[in-house]
């Protein structure tokens, strides 16, 4: 920026300070920001679109074609290097890195996210990468929006609504659905719903929305048509599927948590492009829908209505023709789309589990009720009904977010007619995984360093508070070799009751408590004849600098103690931590946290 721009910025921002108020300026940031978010949605939408329609256009349909053992490999290596060497910063994991900016960066996303994942992610998935292009875009709009409250030197706790308002608005923008970004915000980036960040959060999320049916049209991302109403009879199988999609979820969450770990101990980039490229291109050979997003084969099972329709799933691949193997081809699929998604991110790709949640719960549904009609296990069950129900119980399993997986399904197919199986089907789903997994795939990478944040107004606020915040570092250090005359000297030059002894590395060996020398202090014929190292004791405990304050308090309880030692990873003294001091500085964090 050069310093004409800053000047006529700083005169903006000091005129807009005198005239426009805070909040309503928010509402204007908000716009933009639904504006902003739902052009880059659709660019990378198109760009998706034309790779993998400029490399597959010309493909067989009845036989294997040996490219998909080239292109995904490519794209991961090329994602991978625009990333290495352009971006230079890990842009994978879009939603965990927001959830990360909201929980210790106050709000703050860095400036070249506003474009980076797009370029990626539209390289990876447009070769073949088995993911989707909506973390990229939630990870992109929530930059936008955290970028142009900065811009405008917005304080933090504004920045974290922008940067709800460019998620809600991205994922209304890619999927045409208002509702589902304004609920996704709430329960998957945990964004505090009140009455100052709704009106943003709904305005970012229909201007996006708006601009996406201006610019493509107002039908349903995927046409639906309903065949068959829902009855009552059906509930006891919809509870059934509800099930299975919790388990197909929690399937998906740990199975992906385990490959990102083996991807994770492999430390050379070329490695980890060799075992993911290997692995994807190979499963993209044997089952082609798992090539890019997998939409086509979406659209196909939630419109067919015969076997001669469905069958075509098999296309471009060795089974094809074998109609008779179609539900094993779709179990095989279920089974290895994880593989898929996680080697391609693994491997140096960008992409998200959006995309993956939805395509496996569909063909989660489909099967269910293919098998159950085929073997005449139960009453007929619809199965492009039951496709769309399985899409909205995966994605409520693996986001852990019932409500968008709800609304999400509806909007994009337009099939309100099936909104109480939905509901069914998503509380299912939920209720079943979180027996096993109490946090989402995006959220638990958080939770295991304790840096979350939650609905959970305690937690949220001990999250947003850091230990280095409220050590204090005003306690006189002693050494174990000084006697009492010097210890009574320390004392005198001290305000403070407790005393840390050190030794010559300066690392923690235990504390002086002022109440138990107070008995001797002033007895000068002592003066020589006790030292420190015999008037010391252990500390209750000890704090580490690297210690979340969920597990300060939980070693203040504990112990039961007022004051505690903090050190580093080697020992060394720090200061003290006081439960006064936090009590204090909790109290700021809750008044600015909770203002409305």
């Amino acid at each position: 920026m050069t310093g004409e721009e800053r000047s006529w910025l700083q005169r903006f921002i000091i005129w807009r300070e005198k005239n426009v108020k805070e909040k309503r300026f928010i509402l204007v940031l908000s716009f933009l920001v639904g504006i902003f978010t739902a052009f880059a949605a659709l660019i990378l939408k198109l760009l998706i679109h034309w790779i993998q329609n400029f490399l597959t256009e010309n493909f067989d349909t009845t036989e294997a074609n040996y490219q998909y053992l080239i292109y995904p490999v490519v794209g991961i290596f090329l994602a991978g290097l625009f990333v290495r060497y352009v971006v230079k910063d890990d842009i994978s994991h879009g939603v965990t890195k927001i959830l990360y900016a909201i929980s210790r960066r106050q709000g703050r996303i860095k400036r070249h996210n506003t474009w980076s994942s797009i370029i990626a992610s539209s390289i990876t998935i447009g070769f073949g990468g088995s993911v989707g292009a909506e973390a990229p875009i939630v990870l992109t709009g929530s930059a936008i929006g955290s970028n142009l409250g900065s811009l405008f030197k917005m304080e933090h706790r504004t920045l974290m609504l922008l940067v709800g308002c460019g998620a809600a608005g991205a994922v209304a923008g890619i999927f045409k659905a208002p509702i589902a970004g304004l609920v996704f915000t709430l329960e998957v980036l945990m964004i505090d719903l009140t009455m100052s960040s709704l009106l943003p959060l709904l305005i970012s999320a229909v201007t996006a929305a708006t601009v996406s049916y201006i610019v493509t049209g107002t039908e349903a991302m995927f046409k639906f048509h309903l065949d068959q109403a829902f009855e009552l009879e059906r509930i006891p199988y919809v509870i059934m599927l509800g099930i299975f999609c919790g388990l197909v979820s929690l399937y998906f969450t740990r199975a992906m948590s385990s490959v990102e770990g083996m991807f994770g101990k492999l430390k050379l980039p070329y490695k980890k492009l060799l075992v993911g490229g290997a692995m994807l291109s190979i499963l993209i050979f044997l089952f082609p829908p798992l090539y890019g997003e997998g939409y086509d084969t979406i659209e196909l099972l939630l419109n067919g209505t015969s076997n001669v329709e469905w069958d075509t799933v098999m296309n471009n691949s060795f089974f094809y023709g074998h109609s008779h193997l179609l539900l094993l081809y779709l179990i095989l699929i279920i089974l290895f789309k994880v593989f898929a998604s996680s080697a391609t991110n693994g491997g140096g790709g960008c992409g998200g589990i959006f995309a993956p949640s939805l395509y496996l719960g569909c063909i989660a549904g489909f099967v269910f009720s293919h098998f159950s009609n085929d073997f005449e296990m139960t009453a007929y069950l619809p199965e492009k009904n039951f496709a769309l129900l399985g899409m909205a119980g995966v994605m409520s399993g693996v986001m852990h977010a019932p409500l968008t997986g709800v609304f999400l399904i509806a909007e994009l197919t337009g099939g309100y007619d099936l909104f109480l199986p939905l509901m069914i089907v998503a509380v299912s789903s939920y209720l079943t995984i979180i027996v096993f997994e109490p946090h989402s795939i995006y959220s638990m990478r958080l939770a295991k360093k304790g840096e979350l944040l939650t609905h959970h107004k305690d937690k949220a606020v001990l999250t947003l508070m850091k230990v280095e915040n409220v050590v204090e570092k005003d306690f006189v250090a002693v050494h174990p070799e000084m006697d009492l005359a010097e210890l009574v000297k320390a004392i005198s030059a001290s305000h403070r009751n407790i005393f840390p002894v050190t030794d010559n590395e300066g690392k923690l060996i235990g504390i002086v408590l002022l109440d138990d020398i107070r008995n001797i202090m002033f007895r000068q014929e002592l003066y020589h004849r006790f030292t420190v190292g015999k008037l010391m004791t252990s500390a209750p405990a000890r704090l580490y600098d690297t210690d979340s304050m969920e597990q300060v308090m939980r070693t203040f309880d504990d112990t039961k103690a007022w004051n505690l030692p903090v050190v580093d990873g080697e020992g060394k003294y720090l200061g003290f931590v006081s439960k006064s001091k936090i009590f204090n500085s909790y109290r700021q964090v809750l008044v600015h946290f909770s203002e409305d």
